[in-house]
């Protein structure tokens, strides 16, 4: 089985690069939505979060509000470091046990899909790395967009995360996704083809 991280700035395409990875064969495994299980509340995560962030970042119904937390963190570097530490171990724990699944179930390949993939050290979890660019004026129309964020906001997010030059030295592929869906389509299709398909 192969295991592939796919990762890359807040804007560069991900998630659409995740689906069709998915439309390919691959089995998706979205950090997102690992991330929503592991809040679910009264859960231990859930009890750290709210302790380290206050009452203020829940719902009435108990649940994290994941923009109020995000407009804490996303401001403020050691607040993001101090929810990273409390969130990366559980969730790795929880990628892994995924992937174990798969692998039983004789999946051929998986691509766990994480935009801090090298921050949280889940590179180790994978075979290779694959990552999504985007210039960063493009992802910051992106964000304006798709978001509603202000580009302040945009340029805070987008810092908040690793430098793009790094990231991109640490990959084993790049996925440019500068264009529309149709150049993304192809791209993706090509190194499909190139490192899995052989």
């Amino acid at each position: 089985m192969l295991v592939i991280g796919l990762t890359g700035s807040i804007g560069t395409g991900k998630s659409e690069a995740a689906r069709q990875l998915e439309a390919l064969g691959a089995s998706i495994i979205s950090a997102d939505q690992v991330g929503h299980e592991a809040y679910t509340p009264n859960t231990e995560a859930w009890e750290q979060v709210v302790v380290a962030f206050g009452d203020d970042i829940l719902q009435e119904d108990g649940e994290i509000d994941r923009k109020k937390l995000g407009a804490v963190v996303f401001s403020d570097p050691g607040q993001l470091d101090r929810l990273n530490q409390i969130m990366h171990p559980r969730m790795a724990r929880m990628v892994s046990d995924k992937i174990e699944v798969l692998r039983g179930q004789g999946v051929g390949v998986v691509v766990v899909e994480a935009a801090l993939l090298f921050e949280a050290g889940w590179d180790s979890l994978v075979e290779e790395v694959w990552v999504t660019d985007s210039p960063e004026k493009i992802v910051i129309e992106r964000l304006k967009q798709r978001n509603g964020m202000s580009e302040e906001e945009a340029r805070k997010r987008i810092s908040s995360q690793m430098d793009r030059s790094e990231r991109l030295e640490r990959s084993d592929a790049v996925i440019d996704n500068s264009g529309d869906m149709a150049g993304l389509e192809s791209v993706i299709k090509e190194l499909w083809d190139r490192r899995v398909a052989v």
